[in-house]
């Protein structure tokens, strides 16, 4: 199965850990009108990481949690999946990160010890040495629970945590003004009118 942009993200319930503690987690509760998301829901970052007590993915997971502040004032939703179990999850931030452990990370992580959602998102590796494992695939859906961007790395490839906040920030910035972000904009840059006549005022500038 493969997920793409502008359609629904596939719904998935699932355990998983919080800080030290065992959690639910139901994504189409985050969306406008969810029990999570409330009126107006909120937006999703889902980042899928092949193993814990692996190497490149505590980087990953840790670096999300430095910059939680910057994904909640923009109501995001940070959640990440591998086909570990729970305690598995929890062992690893019992462990201290000067250990290659994550200590006590503030968003979820989900255990997809059966592997179906990994499965559903289309980054389960089904052959190989990796066989049963997932790509490190990040989707950015939206307050509606449309997927609005997909990427998906190999696994020796650490992702950028701030792409994920810049994408978010283009996608609010869009919703409001109806305009659209031209190539590495960042907010506060030009952005153009998606129409021949309008565009012009931003390619006179940068042409």
């Amino acid at each position: 199965m493969a997920v793409f942009v502008q359609k629904p993200a596939p719904d998935f319930s699932a355990e998983g850990v919080r800080g030290l503690e065992f959690v639910d987690v139901k994504l189409s509760d985050f969306r406008a009108g969810g029990k999570a998301g409330g009126k107006n829901g909120k937006h999703v970052v889902l980042f899928f990481y092949p193993l814990d007590f692996t190497f490149v993915c505590p980087t990953e997971i840790i670096a999300f949690d430095e910059k939680l502040e910057e994904f909640t004032k923009r109501d995001i939703e940070v959640i990440g999946v591998s086909v570990d179990s729970k305690f598995s999850h929890l062992a690893w931030q019992k462990t201290p990160r000067a250990q290659g452990g994550l200590g006590a990370v503030r968003y979820t992580l989900v255990a997809d010890i059966t592997k179906s959602i990994a499965s559903d998102y289309g980054v389960l590796i089904d052959e190989g040495d990796d066989k049963g494992v997932a790509l490190r695939g990040t989707f950015v859906i939206d307050k509606k629970g449309t997927v609005r961007h997909v990427t998906i790395n190999d696994l020796p490839l650490g992702r950028n945590i701030d792409e994920a906040l810049r994408l978010v920030d283009a996608i609010d910035f869009v919703e409001k003004n109806g305009e659209v972000c031209p190539a590495n904009w960042t907010p506060g840059a030009d952005t153009m009118k998606a129409d021949p006549e309008g565009s012009k005022a931003y390619f006179s500038k940068h042409g």
